[in-house]
């Protein structure tokens, strides 16, 4: 009896709640949904694409090492200004020397041999010449298998000699090689720029690569005059960017600077490309944009963070709504305002009369920062419901409304 004196008064507490939820909405309908309003204006609009990413140079080379030693003499620190050509450290170059001084060696030995048959086959084409000459005046004197034996004499002595040559030119490409491997402890700068990287000291070994261990990286020389940003654009954005697009470039080493570029390259396939993905959840599909720096007195570094606004669309003086008033409703509940639409969902913005607002179908095109550009539907003048957003999704057709003052009572048209 007692648990189901409980269960009535739960009821009727309900009850009594639910009730009060409803004239609560029914009164806040008769006065009127409390909204910001703004008239429609022509504004110019420009459409941005927002990315982020690194700085680098347009041209940047990382040298390393063709051999193994150690270095002996380190001419320069990282951050210096470096010209084509000048020499930027030394390797100890024993080894390569007597490596070189070998090879000599074994060239003069070959040039040597070389000599030696070329006198061999001299002295048998003498000889043959004479057997020859003495068969001439009687051939009894000199058997036809002697003079067999002295042209065959001529001809090993010409393979000799050939084979003497070729053992000099193959001694004169290892002399040539050495002085090459030898000239390679010697680095000198490929371009002129800026030591961006040193990874060496004095006193270290540095190695060259092989096909599991990749080599020394000594250093890296950026050429600077020619400054590249480079972005990662979403798929869903990288069609709207074109070469020659203008951009703002904010980088975070520089905040109180403004820097700005142009769209110089657009990837063609994404950085990392889904047959590349691993695992059965599929990364973002990006694609790198690259921007050419406009010519700066900034000390501008490789790496440094940077976010560009790259602009894709501009418009002047176009009829403009606030992007906040702009809602979806469902064919079927906005009726008679888009009775020739074939469309489930219609675009569109609700518009002041009076103190009632209708739904109102428009069509958008460029969409800037805080509004979009009206292709039709809206003109110059017009008055749009603009917030709050909430209450923008509650509204129906034909709803009385109050319009938001400000402070100082006069009614809140911003967005």
């Amino acid at each position: 009896m007692e648990n189901r004196s409980k269960i009535i008064i739960g009821i009727a507490v309900v009850a009594v709640l639910g009730s009060a939820a409803v004239l609560s909405a029914t009164r806040g309908r008769e006065g009127g949904i409390e909204v910001r309003t703004e008239a429609i204006e022509h504004r110019d609009l420009v459409e941005i694409v927002t990315a982020s990413g690194n700085i680098r140079s347009r041209r940047t080379v990382d040298i390393s090492s063709d051999v193994s030693a150690r270095v002996s003499q380190l001419l320069i620190d990282e951050g210096d200004d470096v010209v084509a050509g000048q020499i930027l450290l030394r390797l100890e170059p024993d080894q390569y020397q007597a490596a070189l001084s070998r090879a000599e060696a074994q060239l003069a030995q070959s040039q040597a041999q070389e000599a030696q048959q070329t006198a061999n086959l001299t002295q048998a084409v003498r000889d043959r010449d004479r057997l020859v000459q003495l068969r001439a005046r009687d051939s009894l004197l000199v058997s036809r298998q002697q003079l067999d034996d002295a042209e065959t004499r001529v001809e090993v002595q010409q393979a000799l000699l050939e084979s003497a040559r070729f053992g000099v030119s193959q001694a004169q490409a290892g002399v040539d090689e050495s002085e090459d491997r030898l000239s390679k402890t010697i680095f000198t700068a490929p371009m002129t720029g800026k030591v961006t990287r040193l990874n060496v000291e004095e006193g270290e070994t540095v190695i060259i690569g092989t096909m599991n261990n990749p080599g020394s990286l000594v250093a890296t020389i950026s050429d600077l005059s020619v400054i590249e940003v480079v972005v990662q654009v979403d798929e869903t954005e990288v069609s709207e960017i074109a070469l020659g697009d203008s951009a703002s470039i904010r980088i975070d080493a520089f905040p109180d600077r403004d820097f700005s570029g142009t769209v110089t390259e657009i990837g063609n396939s994404a950085i990392n490309p889904p047959s590349q993905q691993q695992g059965n959840q599929q990364a973002a599909i990006d694609f790198e944009v690259v921007l050419t720096l406009d010519e700066t007195d900034a000390p501008l570094r490789p790496d440094l963070s940077a976010t560009a606004d790259i602009v894709v669309e501009s418009r002047s003086g176009v009829v403009a709504v606030p992007i906040i008033a702009l809602t979806v409703r469902d064919a079927d509940e906005v009726g008679e305002a888009v009775a020739e639409s074939e469309l489930e969902d219609i675009e569109g913005v609700f518009l002041v009369r009076e103190s009632t607002v209708s739904f109102q179908p428009i069509q958008v095109g460029v969409a800037g920062q805080e509004y979009f550009e009206v292709l039709t539907g809206l003109s110059s003048g017009d008055i749009v419901v603009a917030g709050p957003y909430q209450r923008i999704r509650q509204l129906r057709e034909g709803d009385a409304i109050s319009v938001i003052e400000d402070d100082d009572g006069t009614e809140d048209e911003g967005s």
